[in-house]
Formats: structure tokens, sequence, C-alpha cells
């Protein structure tokens, strides 16, 4: 790892994970092109990755490797040590900060890039992170699991809960790695009712869409993460969860009319695919959509 100052990468334009490691990820957000951040999943064997440091994101890694200890010598900010890694271990590398590792072992792990601007719709003064070698963090690991196990399931159509997961890293984040202790933007009186109704009416004609956090909270003019509590405590739902409830709602009442096929309905609604479909209808109301044609 070299002792000049380490090149940049600007995350807007490059994806850090293609020029830095030799194996392609296994699971990657990148070409979707959201918006805020990047979730990608990685197996990576033995190997050394230069020094380099993102200047418009914060890169968290997240390690998934189970029942062993990987041996690494990592550089961050400057500084070198022994940083030896195992599951639920998670490496906190801020914006502009230099970071190169040399691992001595395969390795599975989890690589989040969030944007400055999601931190900034959470907080209400500036906090810069600290950059933080190998060290336990449950709500990191088990965050990370779930979102890896969302986007396995259904990459594309996972965004608004990837989206709601990620601004929960940014408040944890800041709230556990951060140079002072940040205020956090409260909303105490809640969702007025014409702001609820505007976010229901916008979803409902929205189904077959990619809806987004930031899309849906937008129109209440209320930062994402704030929204996402509010939401749930107007409606005992996520955002998430409410779109999904939509959907299987709206479908089960194409399927009754029995006009389209199942692959169509899955379609308009908004899921990715039948199997999709599928799946969600048979975890919320027990039967299957050729069930509800057969007895429409």
């Amino acid at each position: 790892m070299s002792e000049i100052e380490p090149p940049i990468i600007d995350f807007r334009k490059q994806n850090p994970s293609e020029l830095l490691l030799p194996r392609p990820p296994i699971l990657s957000t990148y070409q979707l092109g959201w918006n805020g951040f990047l979730f990608e999943y990685h197996c990576q064997g033995a190997g050394e990755t230069e020094e380099v440091c993102i200047i418009n994101g914060h890169a968290i890694l997240i390690f998934t490797t189970q029942n062993q200890q990987i041996h690494s010598r990592r550089k961050l900010d400057g500084q070198l040590r022994d940083d030896p890694v195992q599951a639920g271990d998670v490496i906190i590398i801020p914006q502009g900060v230099g970071h190169g590792v040399r691992a001595y072992g395969e390795a599975e792990f989890i690589v989040l890039v969030i944007t400055p601007e999601i931190f900034a719709h959470s907080i209400e003064l500036e906090s810069q992170l600290i950059p933080s070698f190998a060290n336990s963090d449950a709500l990191l690991y088990q965050i990370g699991l779930a979102m890896k196990a969302a986007l396995e399931n259904n990459l594309s159509g996972s965004r608004l809960y990837a989206e709601t997961m990620v601004n929960a890293v940014a408040v944890h984040l800041i709230q556990r790695y951060g140079s002072r202790q940040a205020t956090l933007h409260n909303c105490e009186a809640g969702l007025t009712p014409n702001q609820l109704k505007k976010v229901i009416e916008y979803i409902r004609t929205h189904l077959d869409q990619d809806l987004s956090l930031n899309e849906l909270s937008a129109l209440t003019h209320i930062s994402p993460h704030y929204f996402s509590q509010l939401f749930k405590q107007a409606t005992g739902m996520t955002p998430h969860k409410y779109v999904i409830s939509c959907r299987v709602a709206q479908a089960k009442e194409l399927l009754r009319k029995g006009n389209l096929s199942i692959a169509e309905v899955a379609q308009q609604v908004g899921f990715a695919n039948q199997s999709h479909l599928n799946l969600h209808i048979k975890r919320q109301l027990g039967v299957t959509p050729k069930q509800i044609l057969q007895h429409r």
C-alpha cells in the first residue's frame, strides 16, 4: 500500500468495487441507478487492494464470513495495523479517507456506500463520521443481512425497503461513529390527515412503478427517516409493507375479474414477476393467485 496521496474515486461516476476488487459482486444495486447509496455483496479471495478514497460517499464494510477469522493488514486514514475480521465486524470509511487492505484469506462481506445527502436529511447539526477499524456492530450486521435477503429475493423491487434500511443505517452511524452528538430531526406532531391522504393516494395511483422512499417523503416535506417512522405510526405499517399490501389487494381485485393472466396482473400492480406475486398473495391471503382465479 502506497505512502503517497491515495487516488480518488468519484462514487457518482465509478463503481469502487469494479476498480478495486478482482471478482465481480455476487449481488449489486449499482446497475439499477438508485440514488443515494450502493449495496453489494462480495466473496473475495486473499490479496491486496490499493489505498484509495471515495470523495462523495461514506463506505461501510460488513463482514459475514461464518466460523472463522480473516487476518488482514489494513491502512485507514494514514494508520496501518493488523486488523482481523469475523462475522459481525464492520469497517467505517468516511468520504475522503484513504483505505487499503491486504487480506490473508477468502472473505464474504457487504459493501454499503451512502452519500452525505442521506445523513443531512436526518441530523440538525454537522457531525463527521470517525474512521473505524474492525469493530463488532450487531445492529449493522443484522440490517446488512436483512437487506441482502430482500435484494436476493427481489433485486429491482426492493428499492423502498432498501432505502428505509439505509436511512436507519445513517442515523445509527452518526449516533455511534459521529464526531459529536448529533441532534436528530424531530416531527412529534406526526403526519397530518392531508399529508397521509396525499401519500396514500399517490401510492395507489403509482402502484405499477418502482416507488422510492425519497419520492414518498417529498410529498410531505419530511426527511425520509422520520417519514418512515411517522407513516408507520399512522398506518401500523412501514411504507414498504403498505405498498406490498396495496399491491396484493389490487391484484386480488384484478384476478377476480378474470380479464388478465397472472403474469399480466403481476406487472400491472408493480410486482417484479409472477413468482413475487405468488409469494406475497400466499403470504398475506393464504391462497395462490390460481386459486383466486378458479373461485372468482
